[in-house]
């Protein structure tokens, strides 16, 4: 059984739910994505990280894990290089014949014991990294954007694992000007950048699974649209630059009741229950970024609510954040090649979960979303041959 998980980890609940998840599913293999590891006040919490990593791989609840790689871009000073991408394998001690990918010698490498690697992950060649060049968000003046891939060969199934963190949207308002937004537009570039990148001539090309922080958001004017079908639009401009500041929505009648009041960092809509009931699958019809990429990247069904933007207070676990519209933006995608490693649900048997992590628990501003699924006998031997993965150091 393999485990995918996305992770915003920068709260003890965090790491509390991942324990969780261990001992529910009971992993062979465990890939963990982080973003923005150490929290959003990295230069403050970076000195706790390894103190918290060093425990979490000498946990009870992970002794049965007897090999791990551990990539972590603490590097907070360089500017051109930062990420605050975090990536976390585990292999449990039944697991046999674990190979990782050397980029630089092009060669599979056994994997024994436990290693951490953080700083300057640009000279480790057992990954790639990369930071998306500044030009591809110019509004963010410092952006942590970008990936870092690593590559496995298990039981001979040889595949990509993607850690990705795309832009954001800065304005509320900019993103409610035209559909698709024009932050849509920009993590299509970088996101198309990173799966050009995975599928090179440099080296061979295996199945690739990439999961993180994508930051899709739901088609904003289409939304508003709907969900204020039968309002009036009040605009209010600044006073010195006639620039919109804020957008108020009014029911018709009703006392002309406020249904939406969109500002650039303020989405507040009357009733947050849309976006719970029945997991908010009523407005998976807005959630359009992955359809440019239907030829190259596949995913599950979506049953959970979106999962962004949360409440950071610690009693309002399944509260919304009024600062945006909530949206599927933590997701774990796969190249219809590794769709095929998956193995189908046999006898009723739900073999295969696609889900997020503690619905009712705080962890931040984003839930953690997981896919937890066995490899088919048999998948990817083709593959591995071609990349002799039996031939390995």
């Amino acid at each position: 059984r393999v485990i995918f998980a996305v992770f915003k980890m920068n709260t003890w609940n965090s790491a509390m739910m991942h324990f969780h998840v261990v001992h529910a599913h009971k992993p062979h293999f465990m890939a963990l994505h982080c973003q923005e590891f150490g929290g959003k006040n990295y230069e403050a919490s970076m000195s706790h990280v390894d103190k918290f990593v060093k425990e979490l791989l000498s946990s009870d609840a992970m002794k049965d894990y007897n090999r791990a790689r551990v990539y972590l871009d603490e590097n907070y000073k360089s500017q051109e290089h930062f990420t605050a991408l975090g990536s976390f394998y585990f292999l449990h001690e039944s697991l046999k014949n674990i190979y990782q990918f050397d980029f630089k010698a092009k060669k599979y490498k056994k994997v024994t014991g436990k290693e951490i690697y953080s700083d300057t992950l640009e000279s480790t060649p057992m990954l790639e990294k990369e930071k998306f060049p500044q030009d591809y968000f110019p509004e963010c003046k410092w952006s942590r954007k970008g990936f870092i891939r690593t590559r496995w060969c298990i039981t001979d199934c040889a595949f990509d694992l993607v850690n990705i963190h795309l832009f954001h949207d800065a304005s509320n308002l900019i993103a409610w000007e035209t559909s698709p937004s024009v932050y849509s537009g920009i993590r299509h570039k970088a996101l198309g950048y990173v799966l050009d990148r995975i599928i090179d001539q440099r080296f061979e090309k295996v199945s690739y699974f990439v999961f993180g922080d994508f930051n899709f958001r739901l088609d904003a004017k289409a939304v508003v649209e709907t969900l204020c079908a039968k309002a009036t639009m009040q605009t209010i401009r600044a006073a010195d630059t006639n620039e919109v500041v804020k957008l108020i929505f009014r029911e018709s009648d009703n006392d002309r009741k406020v249904m939406l009041q969109l500002e650039k960092k303020l989405f507040d809509y009357f009733n947050q229950d849309v976006f719970r009931d029945n997991n908010g699958t009523a407005l998976l019809e807005f959630d359009r970024e992955l359809s440019v990429f239907k030829d190259r990247l596949y995913e599950l069904d979506i049953s959970f609510p979106p999962s962004y933007p949360y409440s950071e207070d610690s009693n309002q676990g399944r509260q919304y954040m009024n600062t945006r519209c909530p949206a599927w933006c933590d997701r774990i995608l796969m190249s219809h090649s590794a769709k095929e490693l998956i193995l189908k649900s046999e006898n009723d048997e739900k073999i295969v979960i696609y889900d997020h992590i503690g619905p009712n628990v705080c962890m931040g501003d984003h839930k953690p979303v997981f896919l937890s699924f066995r490899i088919a006998a048999g998948a990817g031997k083709p593959i591995a041959n071609v990349h002799k993965c039996c031939v390995v150091q």
